[in-house]
């Protein structure tokens, strides 16, 4: 039968959730210390628990070695012939315990006061480290776990709350500020990490983990539970507000009103366990900019802009009257959307987003604009007191009045006449060499008409150069040329006829004939005049 000190000790293993043999363990090193400081020895003493007396007794332990001379510590190590007197079945290495004290746990007087004392301290001491160790072992596997806890007492911003088997701290910032609590209410928390400390591993428990509000939505909504809606992402700042986005593996389920529930009875009951926290559900999108669309709301989008896909950056521009509403309360609407997809999120509105075109195309001109010292005939001079009044592009200076130029500090009339004249030669100058060029770029046409010329024979080379040039001015089609051709043929044909059919003295005639191949045609002042 089991004695009262191994009974004490069973009940202890079972209130503080340890192994018995740990607490056994613990009884008995006390036991060896407490015994080792009362003997004052410095032998290696070991105690052994009977089970059924409740006594410990005390065996000073000693290795086994061949000779007396290889003995190097007595209190350690004794010789195999002196070993063989107290066993003579004992070999070396082995080892040989020598009774040293028993003592009744029911009345341990022989222990002194002193000695019992460091024992009580010992057995404290192991006990509290394989709590430890057991509740480091039970929570680790369990980070991210829902578990139901008891409000135990509050400790400054703290809250400690009892799991059971240990004890969760909570602290500020794991806390929703629209919640407080009772001691010994009952309240559903996150396992959210273990912390090494010099009293143990303390567990850190949590209400403002997105994981509460999953595991909220999976008890009331059946559809998260069997699998048919699932939770995709979630972002959360406890006491303010939650986004949640979710899809739904059955097309002809709505993933958002399973969520929200008939007349909103599923969002409801999770809203009131977060006492009042408002939760956005959003149907889940694998394009990042409908998604960006939909986790944005209630604001209203005019467009969205993916700036970098690999660094996930977006652009969202929205109208003017709505930037505060997709900002949301000191940036709070958007800082979740961007937990939401895990993107980086910029936000304007439609007039921030016209003014950074401006500066944009502002900036080309500036860049395109000619500087100062392209203008050789303006000297350092000039340059400088241009320059230290603002001017610093051709273009700028050239928009210009003379009153104006003449209000810089050092210019007078003769400067302006000055800088009139070498911006005057520098634009000049770009003229020429455009012309320049405009040339040597039509320098290789002509060749391309005297070839077709030689092409239409000797007789019709001076109706080439017309032709082209008419080609080239109009686009024709082949027939209208053709006819073009003959037309201007018949008219020099009628007037060469008109000439060799005419008396030769009248000259005057024939160039009037020439001139005018129907006489009808002429009016009759000008007959009158001829």
């Amino acid at each position: 039968m089991p004695s009262e000190l191994y009974n004490t000790i069973d009940a202890l293993s079972r209130e503080k959730g340890i192994d018995a043999q740990i607490v056994v363990s613990a009884v008995e090193d006390a036991i060896s210390i407490a015994t080792r400081k009362s003997l004052k020895t410095q032998e290696n003493l070991r105690a052994e628990l009977d089970k059924d007396s409740g006594n410990i007794r005390v065996y000073a332990v000693h290795t086994v070695v061949e000779a007396p001379e290889q003995v190097e510590d007595p209190n350690l190590q004794i010789a195999l012939e002196q070993a063989r007197k107290i066993d003579g079945n004992v070999e070396v290495g082995g080892e040989i315990r020598e009774l040293r004290a028993t003592h009744q746990m029911s009345n341990p007087t022989g222990l002194g006061r002193i000695s019992a004392q460091l024992a009580k301290q010992v057995i404290f001491q192991k006990v509290r480290e394989a709590e430890r160790d057991t509740v480091y072992n039970e929570y680790i596997g369990r980070v991210g776990e829902i578990v139901n806890a008891t409000v135990k007492r509050v400790e400054g911003p703290d809250i400690i709350f009892d799991l059971g088997k240990a004890e969760a701290r909570m602290p500020r910032k794991e806390q929703s500020r629209l919640e407080s609590f009772a001691i010994g209410e009952r309240v559903r928390v996150v396992i959210a990490r273990l912390e090494r400390a010099a009293k143990g591993p303390q567990v850190v428990v949590s209400r403002a983990a997105p994981e509460l509000v999953q595991h909220l939505f999976q008890t009331e909504v059946p559809e998260i539970y069997d699998g048919t809606v699932q939770i995709r992402a979630t972002a959360r700042e406890a006491g303010e507000r939650t986004k949640i986005a979710v899809m739904s593996k059955d097309k002809d389920v709505d993933p958002v009103g399973a969520c929200v529930g008939m007349k909103g009875m599923r969002v409801q009951s999770i809203i009131r366990e977060l006492r009042g926290e408002k939760i956005d559900i959003i149907e889940y999108q694998e394009d990042p900019v409908s998604f960006a669309e939909r986790a944005l709301q209630p604001a209203k989008v005019s467009r969205v802009t993916v700036l970098d896909a690999s660094d996930k950056h977006l652009e969202v521009i929205v109208d003017d009257s709505q930037l505060s509403l997709a900002i949301g309360k000191k940036g709070q609407n958007v800082r979740l959307a961007a937990k939401l997809l895990g993107w980086k999120i910029d936000i304007k509105s439609e007039e921030e987003k016209r003014q950074e075109v401006e500066q944009q195309m502002s900036a080309l001109v500036n860049q395109a604009a000619t500087p100062l010292e392209r203008v050789p005939d303006l000297g350092e001079g000039v340059i400088e007191k241009l320059t230290a009044a603002g001017v610093t592009t051709v273009e700028a200076l050239a928009d210009m009045t003379p009153e104006q130029l003449e209000a810089i500090p050092g210019i007078g009339p003769k400067t302006v006449e000055k800088i009139s004249l070498a911006v005057n030669n520098y634009f000049s100058s770009l003229e020429v060499g455009e012309t320049a060029a405009a040339e040597a770029t039509a320098e290789e046409q002509p060749a391309v008409d005297a070839e077709h010329a030689g092409e239409l024979g000797p007789d019709s080379a001076g109706q080439s150069g017309d032709i082209q040039g008419l080609s080239d001015s109009a686009e024709m089609a082949p027939e209208s040329v053709e006819e073009l051709v003959e037309t201007e043929q018949t008219l020099e044909a009628e007037a060469v006829s008109g000439v060799e059919n005419a008396p030769p003295a009248d000259v005057d005639e024939v160039r009037t004939h020439a001139e005018h191949p129907d006489e009808k045609d002429i009016p009759e002042e000008e007959k009158g005049s001829s």
